[in-house]
């Protein structure tokens, strides 16, 4: 299964300064210019931190979930004013 981390409520994804700053740590990020939005959302630290900080990982903006979903898939994520799921991949036109 893979773990992925989405934000469940509205206002959208963030990091708690003290979770990004442990992210930063894990990953050995040294690049003050690096922002939660860059961390990818199946990024093992990450998934780490939101599981062991509960909802001390999340922003004053945001509720961090993690959903399991068969390693097979290809997904995404979709969001409505920042509340997130994921959704498999598939093609679309218009």
């Amino acid at each position: 299964m893979t773990k992925i981390v989405i934000n469940a409520c509205y206002g959208g994804f963030g990091l708690s300064e003290l979770a990004l700053v442990e992210y930063k740590r894990r990953a050995n990020v040294t690049d003050q210019y690096f922002f939660d939005y860059d961390i990818t959302r199946d990024d093992p630290h990450l998934v780490d931190i939101v599981t062991e900080w509960g909802q001390a990982a999340s922003s004053r903006y945001s509720d961090l979930r993690i959903v399991e979903i068969p390693d097979d898939v290809e997904w995404q994520i979709e969001e409505y004013d920042g509340d997130e799921w994921i959704a498999e991949k598939h093609r679309t036109w218009k």
